[in-house]
């Protein structure tokens, strides 16, 4: 199952300094889950400035409660970064894996 979260992040005055403080740890995160291929693709959101308004991930897992427990550990909902968060399950065709 393939599953496109779209992470928004807050448009509060902090919420530059939150993403930064936590950046590298996502970061790693998500290059961890890539070479088990629990990510197939990601990529950030931005404003029209270019500065960092979310994140688009698509997820490999065997079921949203799988997501779900993979996403205990994401930096950027632990770290208050994203504050809008969607989730649904998408088709990936087999082409683009």
């Amino acid at each position: 199952m393939f599953f496109l979260l779209i992470g928004m992040d807050g448009t509060d005055t902090d919420a530059p300094a939150r993403r930064q403080a936590v950046r590298a740890a996502h970061l790693e995160l998500a290059k961890r889950f890539k070479d088990e291929g629990k990510i197939v693709m990601a990529a950030a959101r931005l404003h029209e400035d270019g500065s960092m308004a979310g994140s688009v991930i698509i997820y490999s897992a065997e079921s949203r409660a799988q997501l779900d427990e993979w996403l205990t550990n994401e930096p950027y909902i632990a770290g208050d970064v994203w504050r809008d968060i969607s989730i649904e399950e998408v088709k990936v065709p087999p082409f683009m894996l």
